[in-house]
């Protein structure tokens, strides 16, 4: 299988037929094999009898249906690992993306480049509750993750399979691919893409799941720089604390033996003993974080780098399973 489309699909009864038709022109003109994996997300408006349509009438479509609203980070996260193409493309069920881009963004993908991702720069939203906002959290993940982006937003992507089911997606982490992706290694492209004003049903986004996104950025950092060694954060903040219980024990004992004061309920002696607390807090804390990241890797044998490929090794070396899979039963052709 050459591609795998992924499409979450929440109350868009009015656009699935017509995404459908588009896609499938799209890629009839590619000499590509392909998939559309649909995944409904409890959809209440007659989406899934659609989508159950479509599977009769093309075996090429795919459909999953959650049993309720997961939301579309969940979605996409079981339509990643339920793809079988060797890239994949996700986009929204709305009709906004326009999926003419996908060859485009294929050929974009090559051998040079791990995961392209659509820049909507002339952008066909509301300019208050999406635009702006939109802007204003670009450059915010921008500057908080050093990863250079216009539009983290735009869900049409296009990337390689191990790549996106590498990736465990969380929250509102949907977004963060392209961030995630680049810190586990993974070369990143940003092109222009078309974006269309919606025309039916009525947009699921809004100034609330901004803020929300904003609040997964927080867990993206901690990702990015924290994961392996969480030691070096709260490590860090524990020695901060101390520092601050020694100055304040320091000036406690000063204004005791100089000054002879009453130190009986007083303010710095208070602030001394909750500083150190608060140091051993902490420490303990990076303790167990890096207990839990050991626990992590070594109980799921994974680890913490990535190999893009392997020269002159085995084929059969258990680190080349990325280009290379395991006999089994019959051993090695002679």
């Amino acid at each position: 299988m050459d591609v795998s489309l992924i499409v979450p699909v929440y109350n868009e009864v009015d656009n699935v037929r017509r995404l459908h038709a588009e896609v499938s022109a799209v890629f009839e003109q590619l000499d590509k094999s392909y998939e559309i994996i649909y995944v409904d997300d409890g959809s209440s408006d007659g989406s899934t009898a659609v989508l159950a349509e479509l599977a009769r009438q093309d075996p090429r479509v795919r459909v999953v249906v959650f049993r309720r609203n997961f939301g579309q980070t969940a979605a996409m996260n079981a339509g990643i690992h339920l793809a079988s193409g060797d890239a994949v493309v996700t986009i929204d069920a709305d009709l906004q993306n326009d999926p003419a881009d996908i060859p485009m963004m294929l050929e974009a993908l090559g051998d040079d480049c791990d995961l392209v991702h659509g820049w909507r720069r002339d952008r066909q939203d509301a300019l208050v509750s999406r635009r702006v906002p939109s802007v204003l959290a670009n450059r915010l993940i921008s500057w908080v993750t050093g990863f250079p982006v216009h539009d983290l937003g735009c869900t049409l992507k296009v990337m390689r399979r191990e790549i996106a089911q590498d990736i465990e997606l969380y929250g509102e982490m949907h977004r963060f691919i392209p961030v995630l992706a680049h810190w586990r290694g993974a070369r990143c492209r940003e092109v222009v893409t078309n974006h269309r004003a919606r025309q039916f049903g009525t947009s699921k986004y809004g100034i609330t799941r901004t803020l929300r996104v904003v609040l997964d950025l927080i867990t993206v950092k901690y990702m990015i720089q924290y994961m392996t060694s969480p030691m070096k954060l709260f490590g860090m903040i524990g020695l901060t604390s101390g520092a601050a219980a020694a100055v304040a024990g320091a000036a406690t004992l000063a204004m005791k033996l100089r000054y002879g004061v009453d130190m009986t309920g007083n303010p710095l002696l208070l602030l001394t003993v909750l500083a150190l607390i608060m140091a051993g807090q902490f420490f303990v804390l990076g303790m167990l974080g890096e207990l839990n990241v050991r626990t992590y890797y070594e109980s799921q044998g994974k680890h913490p780098y990535a190999i893009r490929r392997l020269l002159n090794f085995d084929p059969w070396h258990p680190e080349n399973a990325a280009t290379a899979s395991r006999p089994t039963g019959r051993g090695r052709a002679a």
